[in-house]
């Protein structure tokens, strides 16, 4: 079996941790058996592994989430990056794809598409099995999951099956799909459920060749850089409409345990076992409260009743649950840097920002360097930067001459200086940016061998 996981999106409907470079699932939220908190793309990943699945997994993404995904699954996993965002349809031919012409999988091999954030239990993992058995079986050109609706919802397709209201509904392991209904009415959506219809929880399983006859079509390339290089010919439509509603036959398999988009804060905080994460205190007459604090402060709440509370570099929330749904048109416009980033060698905070009257700004940023690692060998044109050295060893490189560097020390970087560090031991050091446009664009990435 393949799997492609699809790591899309940005967004910010779980601002302030949320914003346009570190999405939703990579939130590390969710409390495990051993007390350590995972993201949900790490949880999805665990339990495709504890499902006794054996599949050679890759993960669709664009580029600003790969460190993301390299820290949290390590840096073997299989990655393909869009050149640009187009849907899930050319996403999922681009992975189709790269299985096809890199990984030399065979035409008659299944795919399991999925998204990496659903929050469900392991029998999601064993319906998936099942829709890689239909695809073998030849069951139809392609299987969906289709998940019990647990109330009438406007957010989620509908897939009405052919004799859904059949007295084996409970048992039945597979349905021939009759039609679709995307995003109902609320009222639609209760009669819907009332014939039988599933909602469309976005798994897709299908064999290899038939997708990439589809891709085909497009005349993209022969070869998977080809394709990858020709990316704008592929439609920019979702996976449903380009694929599922036009394919000849297809067929779905229930799953009807627990399930949820764990999208909102609301529905988030549902799934957290503990109230509060962080250095919060959350006192007398706290009702239904959950305070996520990043922030290297305290905090403290008191009798509160139905909040969430979310402080982290980029901002403070305060929200009641219900209306912390309709978050997303009140943080749009906000400043879209980010303030807070994971990397693969580490991470940075960004401290303090400014504007000073002469119209020179000033960006003070805390990294921290994991043991081993380094930030790439790189120059700027548009600021100098001050690094001092607070915890750890290392060695600093300004333009190919290389000194040792430990908590203390101090080194200046004017514009145009050739500079990178490497970490000996984990690494701590405060970067002061001074020019008049600071800007994550103003890099030149440089070759460097240590």
């Amino acid at each position: 079996m393949n799997i492609i996981l699809l790591s899309g999106g940005s967004g910010k409907r779980l601002w302030p941790l949320s914003n346009d470079h570190r999405s939703k699932q990579f939130l590390k939220l969710l409390k495990k058996d051993d007390g350590s908190y995972e993201s949900m793309v790490q949880r999805v990943y665990r339990q495709i592994k504890e499902a006794g699945i054996k599949a050679d997994i890759v993960i669709a993404t664009n580029d600003s989430q790969v460190d993301f995904i390299k820290t949290q699954l390590g840096e073997k996993v299989n990655i393909v990056v869009e050149p640009e965002r187009r849907d899930t349809f050319p996403a999922i031919a681009l992975s189709s794809a790269y299985l096809a012409l890199e990984k030399k999988a065979d035409p008659e091999e299944p795919v399991l598409v999925l998204p990496v954030d659903p929050y469900a239990e392991l029998e999601y993992f064993h319906v998936i099995q099942r829709m890689e058995e239909a695809v073998q079986q030849n069951a139809a050109d392609i299987v969906l999951m289709g998940i019990k609706p647990t109330y009438p919802s406007a957010k989620y397709g509908y897939i009405i099956p052919k004799d859904a209201a059949a007295k084996d509904e409970e048992t039945r392991s597979l349905y021939h799909v009759e039609r679709f209904t995307e995003k109902p009415s609320e009222e639609e959506a209760g009669r819907l459920i009332a014939e039988g219809a599933f909602w469309n929880g976005g798994v897709f399983a299908y064999k290899l060749g038939y997708l990439m006859d589809l891709i085909d079509k497009y005349q993209a390339g022969t070869t998977f850089e080809g394709i990858r290089q020709n990316y704008g010919r592929l439609k920019k439509i979702s996976f449903d409409y380009e694929v599922v509603e036009k394919a000849k036959s297809v067929a779905m398999v229930p799953y009807q345990e627990k399930w949820k988009d764990l999208g909102t804060w609301n529905t988030l905080t549902e799934e957290m076992e503990e109230a509060a994460i962080g250095p919060v205190t959350i006192g007398e007459g706290a009702v239904n409260t959950h305070v996520i604090n990043e922030l290297d402060i305290p905090m403290v709440v008191l009798g509160t009743t139905d909040l969430v509370v979310a402080a982290s570099p980029d901002g403070i929330l305060v929200s009641n649950k219900h209306k912390s749904s309709y978050l997303k048109p009140y943080v749009d416009g906000l400043n879209d840097r980010p303030m807070y980033e994971e990397r693969r060698w580490g991470e940075y905070k960004v401290l303090d920002y400014m504007t000073h009257e002469d119209g020179i700004k000033s960006l003070t940023k805390h990294l921290a360097i994991k043991e081993g690692q380094a930030i790439s060998y790189q120059r700027h044109l548009m600021r100098d930067e001050i690094w001092t050295v607070i915890d750890g060893t290392g060695d600093l490189v300004i333009d190919g001459h290389v000194r040792n560097v430990r908590r203390g020390d101090v080194a200046y970087i004017t514009k145009g200086q050739k500079h990178a560090m490497r970490a000996v031991t984990d690494l701590e050091f405060i970067e002061v940016q001074i020019g008049k446009t600071l800007v994550e664009e103003d890099i030149e990435r440089l070759e460097w061998t240590w």
